[in-house]
């Protein structure tokens, strides 16, 4: 029985090149191909990393026997394009986020992955971590009681330029898609589906979400999430309970480490609210020392945190899943659906 996914890489990009350096912390998956539309790319990036097959024919490189999957980290806008070649191919996909550009398209690869029986999953590497497993076991295990409220920020400053495939609507650009995915999809992971959404945004001039907000209804609880390209933002994903709260430090989407407060003061200082000089003295010393009323979870990792994500689906992909439990497409054709719901409503 094979024991390791053979994976080939779509795009030689800043992405592609941590998947490919982080394989190498799994057991369980080996990088054997690249495609690239540029030839010279490809060989570059094939000679980085240890001289696999090297493809300039997105047709040859799907027809390659030596491959089981493929990670597709092309552009946004081609990512539904890419996958449908490596489906029809009959190769597995991780398609990294967003999924797809639209609702639309995110049910149509969803759709065609189920046809074929073939595994499909968006690369949102963020849910595998092992700081927000041990933040779902916090969860699981009730430490902080009934929750409250969530409150999570994802925003870096970009220069504006109609150029750049941030702010160019025909290559998928957007804070949404980019920067909003990361706490969006966390929140659906960990909360599952709202029951009302709510929400606003901001224009580039390209058009494109500049900035946005998400307003979230669940069952007793609000979440409030932010990205934005405005900003440099906090970046952190808290949870607040009625017996504690846990936060997810910053930057929350490679996150290695966790606090949980369980003493009043200490939970004020590091809540959302509670940013002045002397929270952020407190939280800069509870990087350091162990502090009272504070548990501080270290979960470091070598690399770039990609290899959980690769593990995981190599796993399901070896087990002959046609999707992984923590990150279904269904969910991120909710999330894609939510984007869509914020994006349909007049700019502020």
């Amino acid at each position: 029985m094979q024991d390791k996914v053979r994976w080939g890489i779509a795009g030689t990009g800043v992405i592609a090149n941590s998947f490919a350096s982080d394989i190498q912390f799994t057991g369980n998956a080996v990088l054997t191909a690249v495609y690239s539309r540029s030839q010279e790319k490809a060989d570059a990036f094939a000679e980085r990393f240890g001289g696999i097959a090297r493809h300039s024919s997105i047709d040859a490189f799907a027809a390659d026997p030596e491959i089981d999957a493929v990670y597709v980290a092309s552009p946004n806008a081609v990512h539904l394009e890419h996958a449908i070649v490596f489906l029809s191919a009959n190769k597995a996909v991780l398609v990294e986020k967003p999924l797809t550009t639209s609702f639309d398209d995110a049910r149509s690869l969803s759709a065609l992955a189920a046809a074929k029986g073939l595994f499909a999953m968006e690369g949102l590497w963020t849910c595998f971590l092992p700081a927000v497993a041990k933040a779902r076991a916090l969860l699981d295990g009730e430490a902080l009681g009934r929750i409250r409220h969530v409150t999570a920020e994802l925003a870096y400053e970009k220069p504006f330029d109609p150029t750049d495939r941030f702010f160019d609507a025909r290559l998928g650009g957007g804070s949404l898609l980019d920067l909003g995915i990361y706490p969006l999809s966390l929140c659906l992971n960990l909360f599952g589906r709202p029951h009302a959404i709510d929400g606003r945004w901001q224009s580039a001039p390209t058009g494109v979400d500049l900035s946005a907000e998400m307003r979230l209804a669940y069952a007793g609880f609000n979440a409030h999430l932010s990205c934005g390209f405005d900003r440099d933002g906090d970046n952190r994903f808290v949870i607040d309970g009625d017996r504690g709260t846990l936060v997810i430090d910053a930057p929350f989407l490679k996150a290695s480490r966790l606090f949980l407060a369980n003493n009043g003061l200490v939970r004020k200082a590091i809540a959302p609210r509670g940013r002045g000089l002397w929270a952020k003295t407190l939280t800069r010393v509870a990087r350091r020392v162990a502090l009272p009323g504070l548990q501080r979870f270290d979960l470091p990792f070598p690399g770039n945190g990609l290899q959980f994500e690769i593990e995981a689906a190599s796993a399901a992909i070896l087990e002959g899943w046609h999707e992984h439990i923590l990150m279904p497409t269904s969910r991120s054709i909710q999330a894609i659906e939510i984007i869509e719901t914020i994006r349909a409503l007049p700019p502020s």
